[in-house]
């Protein structure tokens, strides 16, 4: 019998990076500061579960303070009993209504959610002795779904039609392990952050390649496309023809822009086009799809399933980038995977040094939802200050064996 383990109190902390040399810029956020706010749950156990949400700097205070209130809906909550049914909790942190009118379901509020969600999954993890992926991939489809809220899914997902989509997916699950021992393929963003110079970011590409890479990522959007064009050329030159290219704008061009540089840059052949312009704007997507056919990498900036289920309904998304501290959390990822699988929409989540936690939620994806195994993203500014950093070899993310989640963070004190 399981010894339960009771959740005492939540905790914040507000962590941040300073990156240096140009690293993590790109047309919008030209001096980014990585930065961390950590949900702690500590309970009446030696075991913590630790949630991350990601930004950019000084705004992960006021996400800590979000944080600080909603963890009062899982404070005194034993653990196995909150996650047997944790769908019905998460709408009601979802729906809070002291903070649902400062959304819903976005912002700062769905920043904070997701730490603590992650947090709660962390613990679970952890309180069972296994790495995330595992404790996902070994739920029952009844288990899984129980940990998901369903709400304005009911149209286009219902709940058993969820549970049928993981059943039909048990075919083929033993020969889809075997990526446990081969690893999960990764692509490189360091390589092209939009503030390194030409010379910084062939010298990248030469250096990505050498450890295994084959994928890689350019920044875009600047004020003059000729730039964006000229050093997209470079990297293709020295990446070679058979190189995996993506390219990202985020969110820098308006709909006549994104249509002349996309169509300038389908030359290039490149894997997709990531974020052209406003992520909220899913009309404009779908008139460039029409206009330009290119693949379009989308999701980084969009915050929860309803706008997700309308980018995966419009036909104009290629690539889904859900991203587990974006929405709001591992629960409302699973459940937008499952929306993509159902329309064969390929996931591969924007990291934004997220790899951590992102590496356990592919490995699910594609051995229990048969989702393709295609590439994770990879940035590695941040990975010296984990205690399980994420393990590349040869291009290829290799499977974490520790309990948890892989959010631990080494005891480093920054205070803001």
């Amino acid at each position: 019998m399981k010894k339960p383990i009771v959740i005492k109190k939540g905790l914040s902390n507000d962590m941040r990076f300073d990156l240096k040399d140009g690293a993590g810029s790109d047309a919008i956020h030209v001096k980014p500061v990585y930065a961390y706010a950590v949900c702690k749950l500590v309970t009446d156990s030696d075991v913590e579960g630790v949630g991350l949400a990601f930004t950019l700097g000084s705004g992960n205070k006021i996400v800590c303070q979000a944080i600080e209130y909603l963890v009062k809906h899982v404070e005194g909550k034993e653990i196995y009993e909150l996650m047997d049914t944790f769908g019905a909790t998460y709408k009601k942190m979802a729906d809070d209504p002291n903070f649902r009118w400062l959304g819903p379901h976005k912002g700062v509020v769905q920043l904070a959610l997701a730490a603590v969600v992650n947090a709660c999954y962390d613990l679970w993890a952890k309180a069972e002795g296994v790495p995330l992926w595992k404790l996902l991939i070994d739920l029952s489809p009844e288990q899984l779904v129980n940990t998901l809220d369903f709400s304005y899914y009911e149209d286009i997902l219902p709940k058993q039609e969820a549970i049928a989509l993981i059943k039909n997916q048990r075919a083929g699950i033993t020969q889809r392990e075997s990526i446990i021992q081969t690893g999960y393929p990764g692509y490189d963003t360091s390589i092209g952050w939009f503030n390194y110079t030409d010379e910084q970011v062939l010298r990248n590409v030469e250096e990505a390649m050498n450890n295994g890479f084959t994928a890689m990522k350019l920044k875009v959007g600047a004020q003059n496309p000729d730039r964006d064009i000229r050093r997209a050329e470079l990297v293709r030159k020295i990446a070679g023809d058979k190189a995996t290219i993506m390219f990202d704008a985020n969110q820098q061009w308006n709909l006549p822009q994104a249509i002349s540089v996309c169509t300038k840059l389908k030359e290039l052949n490149p894997y997709w086009i990531e974020e052209p312009t406003h992520p909220d704007d899913v009309y404009a997507h779908v008139a460039l799809a029409k206009a330009v056919d290119v693949p379009l990498a989308l999701g980084e900036h969009v915050p929860n399933k309803i706008i997700f289920k309308n980018f995966i309904q419009s036909g104009c998304m290629s690539f889904n980038q859900v991203d587990a501290v974006r929405v709001g959390g591992v629960s409302e990822f699973l459940l937008i995977s499952l929306l993509s699988r159902k329309f064969n929409i390929p996931v591969v989540p924007h990291v934004g040094d997220m790899g951590q936690i992102h590496q356990h939620l592919v490995l699910f994806n594609h051995i229990t939802l048969g989702h393709p195994a295609l590439l994770l993203e990879h940035i590695p500014h941040l990975r010296d200050y984990f205690k399980h950093p994420v393990l590349i070899s040869d291009g290829k993310y290799q499977t974490p064996m520790e309990p948890g989640m892989s959010a631990d963070l080494l005891q480093y004190e920054y205070s803001y």
